[in-house]
């Protein structure tokens, strides 16, 4: 792993976490991973906007949004032309032990600097998936926020990268798709793109619904529903998404190719110049 360019806890240079912070005791907090590229944040507003979403679920209380804000402004000025920032926010040091939190804990924000780690060329002609054995439990609670707790993910992640795949497939305890491991997942079908929910579990990705919004100005039909594996299967063409790689293309889930369309790479080219 590349090692930070800079990290700041409460806006203080340094990498040290107290032990304390119910952050690594319980997962208690939020995170959310944004792409600098040449000084500016893309897709700022929506980032914090799913963080503050998440603080109101877990009921965290967070008054330090201006103080991220410049957290974040200092961070991009320090960035090189392509760098990854990662924001997490923790409920903060445990007032008292055991999971239920005293109430009126002061939250933590850790914010780190990273350079932009390559991804694999192979991707631009499409990526590998691995339909993964784990599957999501459900809690609508939990469902759309970035929360800490991602257990699920990493071992899915981990058995994806065993069998060579650059991301899994997730799917509900039900049978249900509902994304990748790091990504969110459409299909195409006659050119009208279905992606999962993601109301019971699985994440609200970022780049998700700015491929939701962005299809409107390209004339492009998207609808949200519930999708199982067979409808992956017979569809036209897949692609994945996240904040960090955009629009890629799907080549093979499992044993399964598909065709390589042009839904994707349209999609691609047009959400490419996009910062809001």
């Amino acid at each position: 792993m590349s090692a930070a360019l800079g990290c700041w806890i409460d806006g203080v240079s340094g990498g040290a976490v107290p032990a304390d912070d119910r952050g690594l005791h319980y997962g208690d907090g939020l995170f959310e991973t944004l792409r600098i590229r040449s000084g500016t944040v893309r897709f700022l507003e929506a980032h914090l906007a799913r963080l503050a979403l998440g603080c109101e679920r877990l009921r965290i209380s967070f008054a330090a949004m201006p103080e991220l804000r410049a957290d974040i402004a200092a961070a991009a000025r320090l960035a090189p032309p392509q760098a990854v920032l990662k924001v997490i926010v923790t409920r903060g040091s445990a007032i008292r032990r055991g999971y239920a939190p005293a109430g009126h804990e002061i939250a933590r924000r850790v914010v780190s600097l990273w350079p932009e780690t390559a991804v694999p060329a192979a991707i631009d002609e499409g990526a590998e998936l691995h339909v993964s054995s784990i599957r999501l439990a459900e809690n609508p609670a939990l469902a759309g926020i970035k929360h800490l707790s991602r257990i699920e993910n990493v071992m899915a992640a981990r058995e994806a990268a065993g069998r060579g795949a650059f991301d899994a497939v997730l799917l509900d305890a039900s049978g249900r798709l509902i994304s990748g491991a790091m990504t969110n997942l459409f299909i195409v079908r006659t050119g009208t793109l279905l992606t999962p929910r993601v109301d019971l579990c699985g994440v609200a990705g970022i780049m998700r619904a700015i491929v939701i919004r962005e299809c409107a100005a390209l004339g492009i039909r998207v609808s949200e529903g519930r999708v199982g594996l067979q409808e992956l299967f017979a569809a036209d063409e897949a692609f994945i998404t996240n904040a960090r790689i955009g629009v890629v293309p799907v080549r093979r889930v499992g044993e399964h190719s598909f065709q390589m369309n042009d839904v994707a790479r349209q999609l691609r080219a047009h959400l490419e110049p996009l910062d809001a």
